[in-house]
């Protein structure tokens, strides 16, 4: 792959920086540059509100999501050109952070199987920030096992009557629309009964309720529907089809948490430079620098790996399983790092202050938020089974269940 830019994309390169020094919010930008580990600090600024202006100027100027035909609110970029235009957006893309479960996940899969429509009513409001979208997958007895999911949505006539709970959604107390799937025939095997549908958050018979965690935040939330009546035209592909239609997301949505998730390497570096042990700065230390250069080599390596995701993307192919590689990597190295960023602050490392901005406040907060990126999205335990399967061709696991009606699996509560 060559990494240089050809003379079209360095056109566009300099068009890009051009309009993000003309329009970008430059009184957010010291605090933004501040903002690492995936926690954003605004002291004055709600993100949702300032995320909202920064995506309605973007969408204005055409640089909302870019590699969305422009029919739908894109502007019909190639992959190349979406990461350039990430590379010179910079610390505004932070900003982003609302909308990236909507532009990821969400809107791809309401392009590949709604109808023409939907497409052109929801599409366009959710690129420009007037809308947001949630995701409505996990559930208390249906996490990383998707396919068990218990919510239930009942044909009445031209709706479905949707009952049952979801956990750990995000974005859902501030989020218009959910994509959710739901079981539609409980007579046959789990991953062929399900159906997928988009919906309001405002709907009567829908609750969100936020979850509050041990870092202080608020980001996810338990959603419950009781008698939620959604219209049939807001089906997404065949009824019983939703195991693949979700397919389409989880693959987008891997591929979207394993490019943006921090890895804390970048703050790892800057925390060990100017750290003091007892025999000098922690960056001078053999045991510290074999760590810091393991880290180093696996960011480099997730770093290509997206580079390769990149390149079938420009010749058309989908989303693939490789993107489990990048997801199931950098969730790891990024609670290594903050485990090991707290060690070498000894004593200190327990102590809080009242700037949470320091990098010692950044890793204290990265600890205890890091174990949920490797639940979220996969946990690693699916996500090596996915590897071992679909990209090394090893025999599968074993499925006891994969043939058995959905009614006739033993369980408690259903």
């Amino acid at each position: 792959m060559n990494f240089d830019d050809t003379p079209q994309e360095a056109a566009f390169r300099e068009t890009a920086r051009k309009w993000v020094e003309a329009n970008g919010p430059k009184e957010l930008h010291a605090e933004l540059s501040k903002s690492s580990l995936g926690r954003i600090r605004l002291a004055h600024h709600d993100i949702v509100d300032v995320g909202k202006a920064w995506q309605k100027k973007k969408f204005e100027g055409n640089w909302a999501c870019l590699h969305w035909p422009r029919e739908y609110g894109g502007r019909g970029a190639t992959p190349i050109e979406r990461v350039i235009w990430q590379q010179e957006e910079g610390v505004y893309g932070k900003l982003t952070q609302p909308f990236q479960i909507g532009e990821g996940m969400c809107g791809p899969t309401v392009m590949a199987f709604g109808s023409e429509d939907a497409k052109r009513r929801y599409l366009p409001k959710l690129a420009s920030g007037e809308e947001i979208w949630c995701q409505l997958f996990s559930e208390p007895s249906a996490g990383s096992d998707v396919a068990g999911l218990r919510t239930r949505a009942e044909k009445k006539g031209d709706n479905w009557l949707v009952n049952g709970q979801k956990i750990w959604t995000s974005g859902a107390h501030y989020s218009d629309y959910g994509l959710l799937i739901a079981r539609t025939d409980p007579n046959v095997p789990k991953h062929k009964g399900l159906t997928m549908f988009f919906l309001d958050m405002k709907s009567p018979g829908v609750e969100v309720r936020p979850i509050k965690q041990a870092n202080g935040m608020q980001e996810f939330n338990e959603v419950y529907f009781t008698d939620v009546v959604i219209p049939d035209s807001q089906r997404l592909g065949a009824v019983g089809e939703g195991w693949s239609v979700s397919l389409t997301t989880l693959m987008n949505e891997r591929m979207s948490i394993g490019a943006r998730l921090a890895t804390g390497v970048p703050e790892m570096f800057e925390f060990c430079s100017n750290l003091m042990l007892e025999d000098g700065l922690a960056i001078d230390d053999p045991a510290v620098r074999s760590k810091l250069a393991s880290w180093a080599a696996k960011s480099n390596g997730l770093k290509y790996t997206s580079y390769r995701t990149i390149s079938a993307l420009s010749k058309g192919e989908r989303p693939g399983p490789e993107n489990s590689i990048g997801k199931l990597v950098s969730g790891m190295m990024l609670q290594d790092i903050a485990t090991y960023a707290m060690d070498l602050q000894g004593a200190a490392g327990v102590l809080t202050g009242s700037d949470e901005e320091t990098v010692q406040g950044q890793f204290q907060q990265m600890l205890l938020s890091s174990p949920s990126m490797r639940i979220a999205g996969g946990t690693d335990e699916i996500l090596r089974n996915i590897i071992a399967e679909r990209v090394l061709g090893l025999p599968g696991d074993i499925r006891v269940d994969k043939d058995v009606p959905y009614n006739k699996i033993p369980t408690k509560g259903r």
